[in-house]
C-alpha cells in the first residue's frame, strides 16, 4: 500500500469524518462537556457547526479568511473551530491567558477577519482593540444561566459585535471545496530569538499528527481532555482524533488532580494524555488497593518520564504511547510500550477498546515495534520515525550526526503538506527551518545503534512551564516595558518537578528604587501566571561577549549555586 492511501485509510479531512459519523451514527455521544454535563451527540455537533459555517459566510468569512477564537470555554472553541473549517477559513486560536502586549501581537499579526470570545475575557481584548487593524468583528458568546460560567453583567465590545446567536441560527455549511493542501490552523509557537511565529498547518498536518494516536482507538473508546484548546493536544490530537474514530471526547476546562480520577470514571474514559506536569500531581495522591480499579488503558505521555513503568503499574495503564510532538512537524516520532499484560492493568471488567493483540498488529503494521515497560528505561525516549517521514539528527553543518552523537532533530516529509506550510508573514524564518530540504525543529536530540531517539534538551532559549512552551524572548519582551527596568535577561533553570523549567530573570534597573518585588508584581499583571519568573535578581549589568551577546550561561551557573542546584546532566 502506498503512503497516500495509508494515510487515508480512516479518510484525510477532519470535517468529513466528522459528518460520517453523524450520518452513520449521529446519536452516539461526541463531545461531553463536564463542567456543565452537557452531551452533544455527532448529529447535534454536526448540525451546529453547519450553521456556524452558514452564518460565518453570511456575515463575510471566505475560504482563506482567518477567524482567531479567544475562549475559555472549550466547548465554544471546538464548535468554533469545526464551523470555521466547514467555512474553508482558518482556526487561529489564542491563549486564553493572554492580555496587553501578547494579545495584540497575535492578533495583530493574524489579523482575522472575526473574533469570537466571551464575556470574561472582553476586557482583555477590548484594551488592545485600537491596536488592531481593520477592526475585525467580535462575536460574543453568553452562556445561559446555569452554566458554570454564565455572567450577569458584562462590558461592551469596543469592537464591532455579534452575538453568538448571529452564528448559532440554523443555516446550511457553505459548499466550499478544501483539499488536504489548504490551510486549517494558525497555531502560534514560541520564538527564540523573536516573536511568536504562527505555525501555518494545512488539513494533511492534522492528519499525520493524529495518525499514531487515533490507529490504537475505536468507537468503544472514550478520550479524556482537560488541554486547552489553543493547544494542539487539546484541540487536535484530542478533539479531533475522536471525530476521526467516531468515539467520544470527554471535555474539561483545565486540570484538576482531585477530580481527575472522578471525571474519568464519570464518562469510563479510556484514553487521555498527561503532560509531565500533571504526572507528579497524580503519584501524590495516598496509593490505594483501588488505583487500578479505572478504565484508562491507553496513554500518551509527554515527554515520557523514566519512571513511566512505575506510574502504568501503579494506575494500571496497559499501553503508554511516546513521541515527539511539535506545532511545526506534527508527530513524527512514534513510541509504543506494552506496560502490562492483558487484564493485569486495566481490570477486564472495566477494559474497553482494541485488545493488546489488536493493538500488537496495527504497530506491527506500521512497522513499531512494541516495546515492554522494562525496556524504554532511557531518559528522553521518543521511538521511531513514523511511515511518512525521514528523520535524523545533523551536527552545525547540517550533517548527519553518527549513533550517539547529539545534534538538532530534523525531519524530512515523504508527502507533501505533511508538515507546516509556512512561519505566517516570516518568509526568512520559514527557508531557514528547511534548509538543506530538512525541517530543523530547533530540539537537541540523539539517535543510538538501533534508530531509537532520545530528547536532549532545547536549543536556544525555549523554556517549558506548566506544559507550555515559551521563549525568553517572551519574557523579556514584557518585563523590559517596565519604565524602571533598562533590560533584564530571562533563563531557565531545573524546576522542582516534572522535568520542567524554573524562570530566572536578572534585571539591570534604571531606578534605584526597583525592587525584586516590585518586578514580580508587575510580572503577574502583565502576563500569564506560567510567564512570571520564580526568581528575579536586580543587578548592576549582565556579563556580556566582546560582541556584547549576553553570557547567560554565566548567570545560569550563578543562580544554580546560590539555590544549591545540581546542573542538568
Amino acid at each position: 500500500m502506498d503512503l497516500t492511501t495509508r494515510l487515508r485509510e480512516d479518510g484525510e479531512m477532519v470535517t468529513q469524518r466528522l459528518g460520517h459519523w453523524a450520518t452513520i451514527a449521529g446519536d452516539r455521544p461526541f463531545f461531553h462537556y463536564g463542567e456543565d454535563g452537557v452531551t452533544l451527540t455527532y448529529a447535534d455537533f454536526a448540525g451546529r457547526t453547519d450553521a456556524v459555517a452558514g452564518n460565518l459566510a453570511t456575515n463575510g468569512v471566505a475560504k482563506g479568511d482567518r477567524v482567531s477564537v479567544f475562549c475559555a470555554n472549550p466547548m465554544v472553541s471546538a464548535l468554533a473551530m469545526f464551523g470555521t473549517w466547514k467555512a474553508g477559513a482558518l482556526y487561529c486560536p489564542v491563549n486564553f491567558a493572554f492580555t496587553g502586549r501578547l494579545l495584540a501581537y497575535q492578533l495583530t499579526d493574524t489579523a482575522p477577519r472575526l473574533i469570537v470570545t466571551e464575556p470574561r475575557l472582553l476586557p482583555a481584548l477590548n484594551a488592545v482593540a485600537a491596536s488592531l487593524p481593520g477592526s475585525p468583528r467580535v462575536v460574543v458568546y453568553e452562556a445561559p444561566p446555569g452554566a458554570h460560567d454564565h455572567a450577569r453583567e458584562r462590558d461592551a465590545s469596543v469592537l464591532p459585535e455579534l452575538p453568538w446567536a448571529a452564528l448559532a441560527t440554523d443555516a446550511a455549511a457553505p459548499q466550499v471545496h478544501v483539499a488536504f493542501d489548504d490551510p486549517a490552523n494558525i497555531v502560534y509557537t514560541s520564538g527564540t530569538t523573536g516573536p511568536a511565529k504562527g505555525v501555518v498547518q494545512p488539513y494533511r498536518w492534522m492528519a499525520q499528527y493524529t495518525r499514531g494516536l487515533r490507529r490504537l482507538i475505536t468507537s468503544d473508546d472514550v478520550i479524556y481532555n482537560d488541554l486547552p484548546m489553543y493547544h494542539v493536544g487539546g484541540a487536535i490530537a484530542n478533539v479531533a482524533r475522536a471525530a476521526w474514530a467516531g468515539c467520544e471526547a470527554a471535555v474539561w476546562d483545565r486540570f484538576s488532580p482531585s477530580a481527575f480520577w472522578d471525571r474519568i470514571g464519570s464518562r469510563q474514559a479510556t484514553a487521555a494524555i498527561l503532560l509531565d506536569v500533571m504526572i507528579p500531581w497524580l503519584i501524590k495522591a495516598h496509593e490505594s488497593p483501588n488505583d487500578r480499579r479505572n478504565t484508562l488503558n491507553k496513554v500518551h505521555m509527554q515527554p515520557l518520564p523514566q519512571h513511566h513503568a512505575d506510574v502504568a503499574r501503579r494506575f494500571g495503564f496497559d499501553f503508554v504511547t511516546a513521541g515527539f510532538g511539535q506545532t511545526e512537524s506534527g508527530a513524527p516520532l512514534w513510541g509504543l510500550i506494552e506496560e502490562t499484560a492483558q487484564a493485569e492493568g486495566t481490570p477486564r471488567d472495566l477494559y474497553r477498546g482494541l485488545t493488546h493483540a489488536e493493538v500488537r498488529e496495527v504497530a506491527a503494521r506500521d512497522g513499531i515495534p512494541v516495546l515492554g515497560g522494562g525496556a524504554a528505561t532511557r531518559k528522553g525516549f521518543m521511538g521511531l520515525p513514523t511511515p511518512f517521514v525521514d528523520a535524523t539528527v545533523l551536527n552545525d553543518h547540517d550533517e548527519e550526526c553518527p549513533a550517539e552523537q547529539p545534534g538538532q532533530l530534523a525531519f524530512r516529509p515523504k508527502l507533501p503538506a505533511l508538515l507546516l506550510t509556512e512561519y505566517l508573514g516570516k518568509p526568512q524564518a520559514t527557508v531557514a527551518a528547511f534548509r538543506n530540504l530538512w525541517f530543523h525543529t530547533g530540539d537537541a536530540a540523539v539517535r543510538d545503534a538501533g534508530g531509537y531517539f532520545y530528547f536532549i534538551d532545547r536549543l536556544g532559549d525555549r523554556i517549558r512551564v506548566r506544559g507550555e512552551n515559551l521563549s525568553s524572548f517572551q519574557v523579556e519582551d514584557v518585563l523590559n516595558q517596565h519604565p524602571d527596568i533598562r533590560f533584564c535577561a530571562v533563563l531557565p533553570i531545573p524546576g522542582k518537578e516534572g522535568g520542567e523549567d524554573d524562570i530566572v530573570a536578572y534585571v539591570v534597573p534604571d531606578s534605584a528604587a526597583l525592587t525584586e518585588e516590585a518586578v514580580l508584581a508587575y510580572a503577574a499583571e502583565a502576563m500569564p501566571g506560567y510567564m512570571c519568573p520564580a526568581h528575579v535578581r536586580i543587578v548592576d549589568d549582565i556579563p556580556r561577549t566582546p560582541t556584547s551577546k549576553m553570557e547567560k550561561y554565566k548567570l545560569r551557573a550563578q543562580i544554580l549555586t546560590e539555590l544549591g542546584i545540581s546542573p542538568p546532566s
